[in-house]
Order: structure tokens, then C-alpha cells, then sequence
């Protein structure tokens, strides 16, 4: 509602909005109208556009394409390991029946995510896959993946997963939208998926000629009869409505491309002052030069062409009879083109989630404690698309893999259709966050496992490893180092009984401890090894 300003008759002076971000008498908000439209009106118009440009900037852009490396670097990495995880209190079970479980259930995983089997085209593993969907959805906004049961070309399953292009996704023969169909997506009454119309070959490859006709296209249910998934779409859903998601440089777009452009144009003037050393000027006007060479001046030009003179180091130069040399003082570089870079550059950043050091790969003007902060600012944003892509990709992916080895009596599961929530629960691994200070950050660790504000689990999949893993190696190394007859003072492995071995240890460093003088006389954190931890 407006407020108004009544004058002393009564009639109103100046009529503005309550809210001034509403105003539109202010003169610098009067011209911003943007239209107020639903989620998909704003997006799906724009969309190809957004996408085409996102791609150019990707593939023609230092900073742009390195900034999507570095997203998918520390968010995929090398791949995300699986960790099943059933519920086994809902399931009626024991830890230890869940612990086993799991441990062949993802042994068996391993052996179908580690080749190229899992892939319709047989040519990248379940991480090359999971590298490949978060990328596009990065770059385009959003992945498509089509799961296909293949039995004649499987090895050991016959689930395989295809990843196809966006833009494949569109209304069949450009129809319009509608309130059931939107970009290729219909839904029913709630706006949940019911079909997917995809064509049979990308719109934009010229080497195949196409001809909009009905079987262009295929219309693939987003389920079977059964249940079984046959499309995973993974897009971020930022407003309800939405079906179809934007690259994430939409909001940054204008400024990188201006960005690009002022660069340029930097750079070629750049180079068009170091090609000019001097200027030659010459006191004579048309009319002193017409004199001087008999009324025509095309004799004063033929001789300045015959006048070769090089510029040289040490030299004296001769000039032309009249002339001076002027000396080219540029304005390039621009004394204030660093700072400038340097600020849209954080704007940037920003826009991507990337604190500045990390977007350019540039530490050299932080410290410790801000490039701490930096990187765990940006590590929330990882571990979040992280999770993201685990939920709406791995686990689809796990579920549609673990259905067909149980059905195959590979895995037992009774009830799974039943109970499948809590069969497919499962974290995935991803890559280690680095360390700044290790050594800091390892006694930092040590001390938060040693009051119980963490485990070892959570430490090592900060790391980007599996605690069982590690034990089990350790338990391996120690064993080793036994039988060599090797000393090893920090972590003894204790399987649930006091070994002579280890008291035997504990006995030697207790007398060793009372013999040495103490200059402490108390611990530096509550427990002063890891062997109590373990017992």
C-alpha cells in the first residue's frame, strides 16, 4: 500500500511506495521493472541461451573453465567411494549383522563401479560417470541419465547407465508448453515427473541430417511399471515449479564476457606500445614542403622512404633535415588494472561459491588463519553439492544396481521392495579436504577424538578415506613390524583381549616415563595415547 503526502488542502503531493526497493518515482529504480513471472516462464525461454553461453565461456575463459575444474576437483575428485549403510534397526538386525553386510555388499560394488561395465557406452566408470553428471550439471544447469537394463552386452549385470545431453530434453515437434508438459518434462497434478520426452540424436549435430518427425523422439516413463527408475534428473530446484535447472555462471555471466573484453582490449593496446619506440615530427607544413622541393611533394616522400634509420642502443641517430624525435610515453599497462582485475574477480568468485584464493589459485597475499577460513567457508559449499550429488545421483545409481544383484541371489535382502528406504541407505567418500598446517589440524584431530566430540570414522572421511580400511592396514603394519622385531611407539591394535604384546610395551613405557623427569604435570589433553582410546 502507497503512502501519500497531503498537502494543507487535502490533495495529495507526492504519492511513493512504503518500501523504497518498491519505488517507482526514484530516479535511479524508475526504469527497473523486471517482469514477475512463475519458476519455469523466467527459465525455460532463456534457457538454450544460458546454456550456449555458459559452455563459450567454459571453453574460451581461463578463469571460468579453472573454476569449474576446482568445483569439480574437491566435490568429485577421483570418484565417491561407497560406505553402505543399511538401517538396521529398521530392518530388525544387529550392528554386527549390518557391519558384515555391508562389507560384501560393497566389495561387490567395487568390482562393478571400478570397471567400465557400468557404462552403456563402456567407456568411463561409475566415477568417470559421477565426474561427467556433476560437470553438466555445473556447466548446463542440470544431467540426464538414462538407466538401461542391457542383459546381452552385460558382463555381470545388466544395469548400465547412460549419460545424454540437456538439450536432448525438449518438447516433441517444438509443441508449446503446457500445464502438463514443460521443456520436455510431463507431470501431473503435483508437478511430480511422469515422462520424459528425449530425442533420438542431439538437435545440434550437423553431421546428422534430421527432419522434425514424430519418431525423433522418444517418450521414456520416469518409471517402470514396478518401479524401477529409467531417468535420473539431476537439477538444483531453487523455486517451486521448476523443472528445468541454469548453469551455474547465469548470475556472473555479463561480468565475465566484460571481463573478457576490457582484457582484450588491455592486451592489444599492450601490444601496440611495445611496437612503437618514437615519433618522427617534421616542422615543415604542405606549403614549406611544395617550396622546398619545386612545388611538389611527392619528391619530399620519396626521399623519406630512402631514409632508412634504426633505432639502436648507444646511437646517435641522424634525422631527416627539420625533423625530432618524440619520445611514446604510453598509458598501458594501466597503473590500475591489477586492482580492478582483482575486485571483479572476488565478485566472481562469489558468484561461484569460490573464495578468491582458491578461484585463481593465488595464496601469495593471505596468511594462515584467513586461508584457514577461506577454505572452510568454500568447504561448506563443497560438502553440500556433495551430499546433493550423492542424493540425487550415487544413491538412484547404488539403488538400481543393488536391486538386480539381489534379484540375481548375489545379496541377500528379504523384504527389500518393502523396506528399500533403509537397504539402499548408504554415505559415499569423497575427496579429502587438504590440510594447511598438518601438523595443527592432526592435533587438532587427535584432541577432538580424545574428548568424543568425533570418531575416527568422521576423521578419516574428512580425509577422503575409510576408517575401516585404515585400521585394518594398520593392524597389518604393526603385525609386520612385530614380527621384524621393529619398534613402533604410537598405536597398538588391541582385538578385544589384553596381548602380552601390548602390556609387555605398556610396561616399558610406563618405566620409561617414571625414569625420565617431568617438566609437565599434566597431560596436554585428557588421554595421552591412543591406546586407551582403543580400549
Amino acid at each position: 500500500m502507497g503512502v501519500q503526502i497531503l498537502g494543507a488542502d487535502g490533495t495529495p503531493l507526492v504519492q511513493d511506495s512504503a518500501h523504497r526497493g518498491a519505488s517507482l518515482q526514484a530516479r535511479e529504480l524508475a526504469s527497473w521493472q523486471p517482469a514477475l513471472g512463475s519458476a519455469d516462464s523466467d527459465l525455460i525461454h532463456e534457457l538454450p541461451t544460458l546454456v550456449s553461453r555458459s559452455r563459450d565461456l567454459v571453453r574460451n575463459h581461463g578463469v571460468a573453465a579453472g573454476g569449474i575444474q576446482t568445483l569439480s576437483d574437491n566435490v568429485v575428485g577421483s570418484g565417491l567411494r561407497l560406505s553402505a549403510r543399511p538401517d538396521y534397526v529398521a530392518l530388525g538386525k544387529t550392528k554386527e549383522w549390518a557391519d558384515e553386510w555391508a562389507k560384501q555388499t560393497e566389495a561387490l560394488w567395487r568390482t562393478y563401479a571400478d570397471s567400465t561395465d557400468c557404462d552403456a557406452a563402456n567407456s568411463l566408470t561409475f566415477s568417470g560417470l559421477t565426474a561427467q553428471v556433476f560437470r553438466s550439471a555445473l556447466v548446463n544447469g542440470e544431467s540426464l541419465c538414462l538407466p538401461l537394463w542391457l542383459p546381452k552386452r552385460a558382463q555381470s549385470f545388466a544395469t548400465k547407465f547412460q549419460v545424454i545431453e540437456s538439450d536432448r530434453l525438449c518438447n516433441p515437434q517444438g509443441r508449446m508448453n503446457t500445464t502438463k508438459l514443460r521443456a520436455g518434462i510431463e507431470i501431473d497434478r503435483y508437478g511430480a515427473p511422469l515422462a520424459y520426452w528425449v530425442t533420438k540424436h542431439h538437435p545440434g549435430d550437423g553431421t546428422i541430417a534430421m527432419a522434425y518427425t514424430q519418431d525423433q523422439w522418444q517418450r521414456i516413463p520416469a518409471y517402470t511399471r514396478f518401479g524401477r527408475k529409467r531417468v535420473i534428473h539431476i537439477h538444483d530446484k531453487e523455486r517451486s515449479g521448476q523443472n528445468r535447472g541454469k548453469p551455474i555462471l547465469s548470475s556472473i555471466m555479463p561480468m565475465f564476457k566484460m571481463l573478457d573484453h576490457y582484457e582484450k582490449s588491455e592486451l592489444q593496446a599492450a601490444v601496440v606500445n611495445a611496437m612503437i619506440a618514437a615519433f618522427i615530427e617534421t616542422p615543415l607544413d604542405p606549403e614549406s614542403i611544395n617550396d622546398l622541393f619545386g612545388g611538389s611533394s611527392e619528391d619530399y616522400l620519396s626521399a623519406r622512404k630512402e631514409w632508412s634509420v634504426q633505432l639502436k642502443g648507444g646511437a646517435v641517430i641522424p634525422v631527416f633535415p627539420g625533423d625530432k624525435v618524440a619520445p611514446f610515453t604510453p598509458g598501458r599497462p594501466n597503473a590500475a588494472y591489477g586492482t580492478f582485475v582483482e575486485n571483479i574477480m572476488r565478485h566472481i568468485g562469489t558468484g561461484l561459491n569460490l573464495p578468491y584464493e582458491l578461484l585463481l589459485k593465488d595464496f601469495s597475499k593471505t596468511n594462515y588463519s584467513s586461508a584457514r577460513a577461506a577454505l572452510l567457508e568454500a568447504w561448506r559449499f563443497f560438502l553440500g553439492r556433495r551430499t546433493w550429488l550423492a542424493t540425487y545421483w550415487a544413491t538412484p545409481a547404488y539403488a538400481l544396481w543393488l536391486e538386480e544383484a539381489i534379484n540375481k541371489g548375489l545379496i541377500e535382502a528379504p523384504d527389500f521392495y518393502k523396506n528399500k528406504n533403509a537397504w539402499i541407505r548408504a554415505k559415499w567418500i569423497g575427496p579429502g579436504r587438504g590440510s594447511v598446517d598438518p601438523l595443527k589440524e592432526a592435533n587438532a584431530s587427535e584432541k577432538r577424538m580424545a574428548i568424543n566430540t568425533s570418531t575416527l570414522e568422521i576423521e578419516c572421511a574428512a580425509e577422503g578415506l575409510d576408517w575401516e580400511e585404515v585400521l585394518e592396514q594398520r593392524a597389518r603394519e604393526i603385525q609386520k613390524m612385530k614380527d621384524l622385531g621393529l619398534h613402533h611407539d604410537h598405536m597398538e591394535v588391541d582385538n578385544g583381549n589384553d596381548s602380552n604384546s601390548n602390556k609387555d610395551i605398556k610396561k616399558e613405557r610406563e618405566e620409561k616415563e617414571q625414569k625420565a623427569p617431568s617438566k609437565k604435570t599434566t597431560p596436554s589433553h585428557p588421554q595421552e595415547t591412543m591406546d586407551e582410546i582403543l580400549e
